[in-house]
């Protein structure tokens, strides 16, 4: 007899599938599973079945696997940012190892290629420089949001829960950030509120604020606050920069990104410049790089620093070589291979990275880098031409 929707079934997690779910058989048929570790015994209730597999998500657990840890986030299963926070951090590069071995096999059709230990990073929490909260007229509850009597309409600025566009996990920190970032997240949230002007609705398409981007420099600690809205209005914008910079001395920079776009992108179709700087610098090594608003910039920068010298090194440039990048964003990588190559050529489709990107070879003094703006295809073709 084949499992139903809705049939709570007890199973053990043999394994950990792509997208960190617990993967488990029942009678040959693989069921993935929420919010399940490897070796934990769980109560689970099927809420997807089709020919060859099934979904389900963990109800409770019977018997907590030894890999299982509590996690120090208190939005942790609820969030979409962090999927694997109730699992041992070495288990989770693991993991993560052999989802590159199953993508290589699997989806590139190639075979037995040595996939080397993933290198851990040195902060697990605190290290990003990157964050972006949604703005949004329809608050995800919380069990103790519905226990306080609390309604999902208002306004809600924080992560989106898995499977929920419309939604938003009103959150109060976020551990992936540095402190800093959490207490200036708090108070343009208190801004926005007490503002009277309504959040953006993804269902509505009506509403001001859409998205508050935080950028912060490892290297110096100073701050990017970008704000999106769906329409330009500085009187309701620059009294909340004021603010900021003004509690803020690492504060530098506040931007405010305008879109009228119904996709949910923190990308305005333009940009202004409310206070400071159009960008913050950081540095990787011994270069340092100017980062915009929009241009992408790795966000884990300690690790990048390690990603790059991996490149540096399996690259195996011998100074005669020409080079391209693809997606070559803020021109960090051909700045880090520019001394061991003739030429480093570097494609991407957005301008303000790719302005970012010549900055930042005139600041290195670096004259053998060129960057083309288009789309991959189209560039490729002209380069091959």
């Amino acid at each position: 007899m084949g499992l139903k929707k809705g049939e709570l079934i007890e199973v053990e997690v043999t394994g950990m599938a792509f997208g960190g779910r617990g993967l488990a058989k029942v009678d040959g048929l693989a069921v993935f599973i929420e919010k399940a570790v490897p070796l934990d015994r769980i109560s689970a209730r099927i809420v997807k079945k089709k020919k060859s597999f099934a979904e389900a998500v963990a109800v409770e657990i019977k018997e907590p696997s030894p890999h299982r840890i509590n996690p120090p986030c208190e939005y942790s299963g609820f969030c979409g940012g962090c999927r694997w926070q109730f699992l041992k951090y070495d288990l989770q590069l693991e993991y993560k190892r052999e989802h590159v071995k199953e993508s290589l096999e699997h989806i590139g059709l190639l075979k037995n290629v040595p996939v080397h230990p993933a290198v851990p990073s040195e902060k697990i929490f605190g290290y990003r420089n990157k964050m972006e909260f949604s703005c949004s007229d329809r608050k995800w509850l919380l069990p103790s949001d519905f226990a306080a009597g609390e309604k999902s309409f208002g306004f809600a600025l924080g992560l989106h829960v898995p499977g929920m566009f419309d939604k938003v996990l009103d959150i109060k920190a976020c551990l992936l950030q540095p402190e800093e970032g959490n207490m200036i997240l708090e108070d343009a949230k208190a801004f926005m509120k007490k503002s009277g002007v309504p959040p953006y609705g993804i269902k509505s398409h009506e509403g001001f604020w859409r998205f508050l981007m935080l950028r912060n420099s490892v290297a110096n600690g100073n701050w990017m606050v970008n704000i999106i809205t769906s329409t330009e209005d500085r009187k309701t914008v620059m009294p909340l920069a004021d603010m900021l910079t003004e509690k803020y001395p690492g504060v530098i920079s506040v931007i405010n990104n305008i879109t009228s776009s119904r996709a949910a992108v923190a990308t305005g179709e333009y940009e202004i410049v409310l206070a400071g700087s159009p960008y913050i610098k950081d540095r990787l090594g011994d270069f340092e790089f100017e980062i915009s608003a929009n241009s992408f910039f790795q966000t884990n920068t300690p690790g990048a620093e390690i990603l790059y010298e991996k490149v540096k090194e399996f690259a195996g440039l011998s100074g005669k070589e020409t080079v391209l990048d693809l997606y070559s964003g803020t021109g960090t990588i051909p700045v880090f291979l520019s001394a061991g190559a003739v030429m480093i050529t570097g494609l991407e489709i957005v301008e303000s990275a790719v302005m970012d990107a010549k900055k930042n070879c005139r600041a290195n003094g670096i004259s053998n880098c060129t960057f083309v703006l288009g789309d991959i295809r189209e560039s490729l073709l002209k380069i091959d031409k």
